[in-house]
């Protein structure tokens, strides 16, 4: 039976303000009651309370991946590059990887993810259909360099997270293995308390097909979503696919004419010298894909979505181009760059600049730009991307309402990975006809220290923290709240709940005063408080729950029976 949890023998120092450098809820909130501390930036110490809030929620991640027939291992997370080489990932991470040589000058990562090391294993330990279907899965620490880690530990290069993988001989028991851990993955996230969204998503450095993101909505919350309140579309915005507009016929658009527009190198200066909406103008961005310059198209009232034209282009590198990059070429006119003119240069446009569409743009010479310029008759677009970023009442791709944005974590990713990690290791199993079959794959993640900072954002209040029963640190506070009589009957409620199973945090310290431990108890956030106080002598406490506010006043007994019914 575990003892109960007394705060004058707890390593514990909570505080009255937030940290300098807190931005989000969280991470003021974690650091001043007491759950974590800084080490380096986007490196955190989980200390005692914050230890058992992660364990707790690794607990309900393990019970329901074990429901699904799972196994857990756990593998090293200093990995050989050469697995990574293997599937092209170990340049395709670029910066975000954390490299290392050995003292005899061996390669080595800090995992940030662990398809490759997996698909390896399988490899050596099954060698027959009837070996699968297997799914593995493992809670442990990744690495990831984060250029700017932030929002406590919510955006850290070093966090906990649970990764699985299923192995297959099929597409349709892949299917299966997604299925089972998509519906594992809503249990989890209802037993934690999360408030969560199934989101369409995109795959990324992972590849494969179908992908869908966990998303907890928050204010703090990196990813924005897309929300259709009149269907159930869902996707992250990255997901979001344009439906094509159709051809129109641009026969009544004049010839291209050139106008004078001296000083307008961006589409708002453009505009304005024009009188005309920015809608009306046609802007071109200049990029760099794998070194090669790139001109990308879109209406001038829309902006290009970087992470979208990367995700349609992976897995090339695509960069902003430089001041540099326009030395020593005539056909590229800084400000003032036209499709009609850019022979030499690959031109990528959204679909919105459809065949027959007539636009003001760039006319490649410098203070000038062109009227009546048409899409398909004046310039071609060699590809059709949608590439700029969604807006709020953008048509829906399933019914054509206005969507709707908000700001969320991802706190899970499941994603139907097919066979290209299988295809690089060459992962084969003897299958029932007796030849060889390719294995095919799903990759599973849960970030579990991400977990706790999305509960933080959605439940704490202007108090503090306020956490669901099945992850606090303790299910009941109890509040000595005054000398020795107050503290004496709070350590034995404290021992008759704890002897009941009832997990307890007791506040016993001498010479704190009453209102420090109540700020205390409602800045900690367990889901309970009992207060031994004035009518201890009595032996009457107070009862208080930490998210309505509601007290009541009952005998020990009373209240002893209450929280062990």
């Amino acid at each position: 039976m575990a003892q109960v949890q007394r705060m004058s023998r707890l390593m514990i120092k909570t505080l009255r303000d937030d940290p300098a450098d807190a931005e989000t809820l969280n991470h003021k909130l974690l650091v001043r009651a007491g759950y974590v501390r800084r080490t380096a930036a986007g490196i955190w110490s989980w200390l005692p309370l914050g230890k058992k809030v992660l364990e707790n929620i690794t607990h309900v991640v393990r019970e329901e991946m074990d429901a699904i027939g799972a196994q857990e291992v756990l593998l090293p997370a200093l990995l050989p590059k050469e697995s990574y080489d293997a599937t092209g990932r170990y340049d395709e991470y670029g910066d975000l990887l954390f490299r290392l040589k050995d003292r005899k000058g061996a390669d080595y990562l800090l995992g940030p993810t662990h398809e490759e090391i997996f698909t390896q294993i399988v490899k050596d330990q099954c060698s027959s259909y009837k070996d699968l279907p297997v799914i593995l899965y493992q809670i442990q620490t990744k690495y990831r360099d984060e250029a700017r880690p932030r929002a406590g530990v919510l955006r850290g290069r070093e966090f906990q997270m649970k990764d699985s993988y299923s192995f297959d001989t099929t597409d349709e028991g892949l299917a299966e293995s997604y299925a089972l851990h998509r519906a594992a993955y809503i249990k989890i996230f209802e037993r934690l308390g999360l408030d969560h969204r199934i989101v369409s998503a995109v795959s990324g450095a992972m590849g494969g097909s179908a992908s869908e993101e966990f998303l907890a909505p928050a204010p703090a919350g990196e990813d924005t979503f897309v929300d259709c309140p009149a269907c159930d579309y869902a996707a992250n915005t990255e997901a979001v696919s344009f439906v094509a507009t159709e051809t129109v016929d641009g026969s009544a658009h004049g010839p291209v004419e050139d106008l004078d527009t001296p000083d307008t190198p961006t589409i708002e200066t453009l505009a304005a010298h024009l009188g005309v909406p920015a809608s009306a103008t046609l802007k071109n961005l200049l990029v760099k894909v794998d070194g090669e310059i790139v001109a990308v198209g879109v209406p001038g009232d829309r902006e290009v979505d970087l992470g979208k034209l990367g995700e349609h282009l992976a897995p090339a590198v695509v960069e902003l181009v430089t001041a540099e990059d326009f030395e020593g070429r005539d056909d590229l006119v800084r400000g003032y760059v036209g499709p009609q003119g850019l022979a030499k240069v690959r031109y990528i446009a959204d679909p919105r600049v459809a065949p027959g569409t007539a636009w003001i743009t760039g006319a490649n010479k410098i203070n000038t730009h062109a009227k009546n310029v048409v899409a398909g008759r004046d310039f071609e677009v060699d590809d059709y991307l949608d590439v700029v970023v969604v807006e709020e009442g953008d048509p829906c791709p399933k019914c054509g309402t206005g969507l709707q944005l908000d700001r969320a974590i991802e706190i899970g990713h499941i994603f139907q990975l097919g066979r290209k990690f299988a295809d690089a290791f060459q992962l084969d199993v003897l299958g029932q006809q007796g030849k060889p079959v390719r294995v095919t794959m799903g990759s599973y993640g849960i970030g579990v220290s991400r977990a706790v900072a999305a509960l933080a954002e959605q439940t704490a209040d202007d108090k503090g923290l306020c956490w669901p029963r099945e992850i606090a640190p303790a299910d009941v506070h109890v509040v000595a709240a005054g000398k020795a009589l107050q503290t004496e009957l709070a350590l034995d409620v404290s021992e008759q709940l704890n002897a009941a199973g009832v997990r307890v945090l007791v506040d016993d310290r001498a010479g704190v005063s009453p209102g420090v431990k109540f700020t205390d108890a409602e800045l900690i956030g367990v889901p309970t408080i009992l207060v031994a106080g004035r009518r201890s002598a009595e032996g009457v406490v107070e009862l208080k729950d930490r998210r309505t506010g509601e007290r009541e006043e009952l005998t020990v007994a009373e209240a002893v029976a209450r929280l062990t019914a």
